[in-house]
This record gives structure tokens, C-alpha cells and sequence, in this order.
């Protein structure tokens, strides 16, 4: 037995068996090794990044990077994937904007759009504004208020949500260093397939070497080149107005123009919603889409279908004017784009052009499927590649990078049958292929539908369907899109998704045992087929007509 000296070489000499494995100590007998091995192990590991490294042995050239990845960008993805980088094993560093409710090409904050002007807090302006409808429907339930709302605070509300916020970008701060990934503040530009300088708030600039480099700055909204469009906010400003506007002009029909309608409306605001096609929510099921335009009329919304904004003036007493191309002319005290978002690759610019880095018309950063650039050593995940821009897909990003660049396993984002949520009023919730999806790819599908009034508003006197809906491969009896317009939608389709990524059929939602008295159970109790859809019905009435 091998007893090593007691002292700072005996515990060098654990320490660099524990680090290297007693193999790398060919002067020791086996039976020495077993025990130098159940010495070390009784010594604490360094850092956990440090002992999970998935490559400790470095070559020369690796040496000489600072970090084996550098991200740009501290929203979700980039943080996941800077996170889970670092827990598997690599040195990793950050750098993002400093923080601010509003995004700017100076200002940012760990979080990103998502928890500081995004999802968390629209949702936290969603739920305020949701009560309104609630205390009505409350009468009908028994609850008698005289006929008098409840006052309502747009100040108290706008402070709660921002020390929510603040509170999530301190937790995010922390979160990257319980992983050991060294944060920078500042703006991030890349200057080779390998550096990145870093301005910091006071313009001094820093350069560092990764030998990967990540692209994590998100998206950010985007204004049409009209007369007066500097007039308008977007949905940063519009939460963290420090006073209610009385009327409001929203400009879009995608999902970020629904829920904020919903918001401003249910809040107490005048609200009308400008939308050049024929119906809100392009992209989504046509059904779904019909019932979001008349829920949003049904609850006091001005609807303008069909119609683009042609111009924006300020008035003498500090309104605006918003004048559409049909010639109908609106006043308001705030106009609003939510006309999309664009990927945030020059705001401020991060130098890729210079570098090899592709972009595409629309500025976002082109990858292969491994989420790759055109230079091979820089990487790009989330609303910057304008893949599929949500949150959750991000993360899921994230990690593939993280497996691919740091574990070696070559992952895939997978992006079939991804749910998402829209929260308006009442929300929509969604997973697979719509009607119009299926059919465009030559499917023969059954649709089953259901609509309904909720249990919720059942004594309230208010006129509000719930809509849900099934697309069904007739080829397999697989299940490959659901649909719902209603309350608590996001909570039940998040289920539905589990069960399509499983390939569920027809037959399995059928044998189901459903939860009652919910909404859900309507998705396995819809038994009669409201139509078939696709080629081989249009063959079979084309027989038919011959005949």
C-alpha cells in the first residue's frame, strides 16, 4: 500500500490523480492505483463546469482562446445555451446590453425580450386586463357590486410589472453565475471568425478570443416607412406607458396586435385594430382566425379589415391622426405598431457582413440545420435566425448547440409540432398543421369540430364561443393538428402537444376518459365528423359530377 506524504504534496498528488486518473501515474503498482483512486475521490471537485468538462485536454491552438464559446445576446436562448455550455464543460462568457424596459441600440438587458418587454410582461398585462370581463361576469354568479367597477390603476400596474421584471433580470444575472459563465456589459461586435469586441457603457472597447462564437441578439420590433410612422410606439413602449392613453390605434393583425387590443380594451381604453387582410392572425386556421375577428368586435374592439395605414399626423392638442388608404380617418392618443419584428443583426451592428457571415433579405442570420453560419466557428440560435420565433424554441436551440458544439453530438432543433399560445381575449391555442396545411400537402384529412358556450359564462348573460377542432390523417387516424379558441386554451393545449409529438391517432383522444366538467374533455369527446377535407375528396366528387 502507497500512503502518500502528508502535506501540500500529498494533496497536489490526490488532486492530480482526481484531475488526470491515476493511469497517468505508470510508477504506481495497480494495487497503488485502486488506492489513489479512493483517495481522490474523497477530494471535493473544483467547479462543477470545470469537473463536467467533456474535453479536458486542450490542444495548443485551444490554448490560446479565452473562451471555447462567447455568446452575444442575453435572452433566452442565449442564455440557455451560454448556461448549459458552461455545466457541460466549456469556458464560457456573455455580453449584453445593459439593462432598460425599452430596447435600444445601447440598451438591452439579461432576459431579453421575452422577460423584460415580451412574453412576461404582456402576460402580466393580459391577466390585469382579463378582470374586467371577470367582475361582469361575476353579477350573473351572484356577486352584486352596485353597478360600480372597481377602480382601476394603470400606475399601480406598470410598477408592479416593472419590479416583476427587474426582478427576473437580477434572477437571470444570477443564474449565469451559479453556472461560471463570465458576464460582460456592453455592446458585442464581431470582428473575426474567432473575436469579438466589447464597448463597454463608457466606450472603452475590449477585444476577446472564443474558438466558437454564438449569435443570441434576438429581434426587435419594426415601423413601416410612412409619413408620421415616428409618431407611433411599439410594444416596448407600450408597456411602460406611465399613463393610460384613452384611445388607442393598433396597427397589425398577427399576434401581437390581438393581444395588445385585447389589453388596451379590457383595461378601460377606446380601442380600434387596422388589419390588411380580410381577418386577423395570418398563418393560422382559417376557423380560428374568423373566431378571434368576431371576439374581438363581440368586445367592443373597432375592427378595420382590409385596410393599411397611409399616413400618421400629430394634432394641435397633442392627438394623432391616423389616416388609412379607404380614406377613413382615426384620432387617438397613441398609434401602435405591431407590424412585426425584424432579426436585431445591426442594431446595434455586430459586424457580420465584414466577417463571412450570411444574411438574408430580411437581415437574419442564415444557418444550416445545426444552427451553424457560414463561418464555420459562429453559431446563431433564436429570433436573429427568424426560424420560428418563439421562446421555448430558443431554449430548444440552445441546447442542441449545446450538444452539438460542446458535448459533440450533432442534435437537430425539432421543430414539427411545436405548440404556441395567443393571448388574446380569449386566448387561442395551437399545435400541428391547420386545415389549410394539411390539405396543401396533399393530405385527405377528417375535421372534427366543436363550438360551444364555457361553463364559465354559462350564467353570465355574455355571448362568447368556445371553438376547438381536430385535423385527422384519414391515411393513418393520426391526429396532426388541434386547435382551440377559449379559456385556459394555452393550459390544455400543452397536453394535446405531448400526445401529437407521440403520434397519438383518433382512436387513442376517443379512448380517452375525459375530465368533467372541463372544456378539455371536449377534445376526446368529439366523435361526429364535421367534414373531410383534401385530393381524394376532390377526386371522389369529381367522379361524381362525371357521373
Amino acid at each position: 500500500r502507497v500512503v502518500p506524504r502528508r502535506g501540500r504534496r500529498a494533496k497536489s498528488m490526490s488532486i492530480s490523480v482526481a484531475r488526470h486518473g491515476a493511469a497517468a501515474f505508470p510508477i504506481f503498482s495497480n494495487a497503488a492505483k485502486r488506492n489513489l483512486r479512493q483517495l481522490s475521490a474523497s477530494i471535493p471537485a473544483r467547479h462543477p463546469r470545470r469537473h463536467a468538462r467533456a474535453f479536458s485536454v486542450k490542444t495548443r491552438a485551444e490554448m490560446e482562446y479565452d473562451y471555447d464559446i462567447f455568446t452575444i445576446g442575453g435572452g433566452s436562448g442565449g442564455v440557455r445555451a451560454s448556461r448549459m455550455s458552461s455545466q457541460a464543460g466549456a469556458k464560457v462568457g456573455l455580453v449584453e446590453l445593459p439593462y432598460s424596459p425599452i430596447s435600444s441600440a445601447t440598451t438591452g438587458g439579461l432576459g431579453g425580450t421575452c422577460v423584460i418587454r415580451g412574453c412576461v410582461p404582456k402576460k402580466l398585462l393580459v391577466y390585469g386586463s382579463a378582470f374586467e370581463s371577470e367582475f361582469r361576469d361575476a353579477v350573473g354568479f351572484g356577486w352584486d357590486h352596485g353597478d360600480k367597477m372597481p377602480e382601476f390603476s394603470w400606475e399601480r400596474l406598470i410598477a408592479a410589472k416593472n419590479g416583476e421584471i427587474e426582478r427576473l433580470n437580477g434572477i437571470y444575472g444570477r443564474l449565469l453565475d451559479g453556472a461560471g459563465v463570465e458576464k460582460y456589459e456592453g455592446a458585442g461586435r464581431v470582428t473575426g471568425p474567432n473575436s469579438v469586441e466589447i464597448t463597454d457603457v463608457d466606450g472603452n472597447k475590449k477585444t476577446i478570443t472564443a474558438k466558437t462564437i454564438l449569435l443570441a441578439p434576438g429581434g426587435r420590433a419594426w415601423k413601416p416607412d410612412i409619413p408620421g410612422a415616428e409618431l407611433g410606439i411599439t410594444s416596448d413602449e407600450a408597456l411602460a406607458f406611465e399613463h393610460q392613453p384613452k384611445r388607442v390605434v393598433v396597427i397589425g393583425g398577427g399576434y401581437i396586435a390581438v393581444e395588445f387590443a385585447g389589453i388596451f380594451q379590457g383595461l378601460g381604453s377606446e380601442v380600434n385594430i387596422v388589419y390588411r387582410a380580410d381577418l386577423p392572425l395570418r398563418g393560422f386556421d382559417q376557423e380560428v382566425r374568423e373566431t378571434v375577428a368576431t371576439n374581438l368586435a363581440a368586445r367592443g374592439t373597432g375592427v378595420h379589415a382590409g385596410a393599411n395605414p397611409v399616413s400618421v399626423a400629430k394634432n394641435d392638442d397633442g392627438s394623432l391622426t391616423l389616416t388609412l388608404d379607404n380614406g377613413t380617418k382615426i384620432e387617438a392618443d397613441c398609434v401602435m405598431w405591431a407590424t412585426g419584428r425584424v432579426p436585431n443583426t445591426d442594431r446595434p451592428d455586430l459586424g457580420l457582413k465584414e466577417v463571412g457571415v450570411e444574411l438574408d433579405s430580411k437581415g437574419a442570420v442564415v444557418v444550416d440545420e445545426y444552427s451553424k453560419t457560414t463561418v464555420p466557428s459562429i453559431y446563431a440560435v433564436g429570433d436573429v435566425t427568424n426560424r420560428v420565433n418563439l421562446t421555448p424554441v430558443a431554449l430548444m436551440e440552445g441546447m442542441a448547440f449545446k450538444d452539438t458544439v460542446v458535448l459533440g453530438k450533432p442534435t437537430k432543433p425539432d421543430y414539427e409540432n411545436i405548440p404556441s399560445a395567443v393571448f388574446c381575449q380569449p386566448p387561442v391555442a395551437t399545435v400541428g398543421m391547420t386545415e389549410e396545411e394539411a390539405v396543401a400537402k396533399g393530405m385527405t384529412c377528417d375535421i372534427y369540430t366543436s363550438t360551444f358556450t364555457p361553463m364559465k359564462i354559462s350564467l353570465a348573460g355574455r355571448v362568447e364561443k368556445a371553438f376547438m377542432k381536430l385535423i385527422v390523417d384519414t391515411a393513418t387516424d393520426k391526429v396532426v393538428g388541434a386547435h382551440m379558441v377559449g379559456p385556459d386554451s394555452a393550459e390544455i393545449m400543452q397536453g394535446i402537444g405531448i400526445a401529437l409529438k407521440c403520434g397519438a391517432t383518433k382512436k387513442q383522444f376517443d379512448s380517452t376518459v375525459g375530465i368533467h366538467p372541463s372544456s378539455a374533455e371536449e377534445f376526446v369527446t368529439m366523435r361526429t365528423l364535421t367534414r373531410t377535407v383534401g385530393p381524394k375528396v376532390a377526386e371522389k366528387e369529381a367522379v361524381g359530377a362525371k357521373m
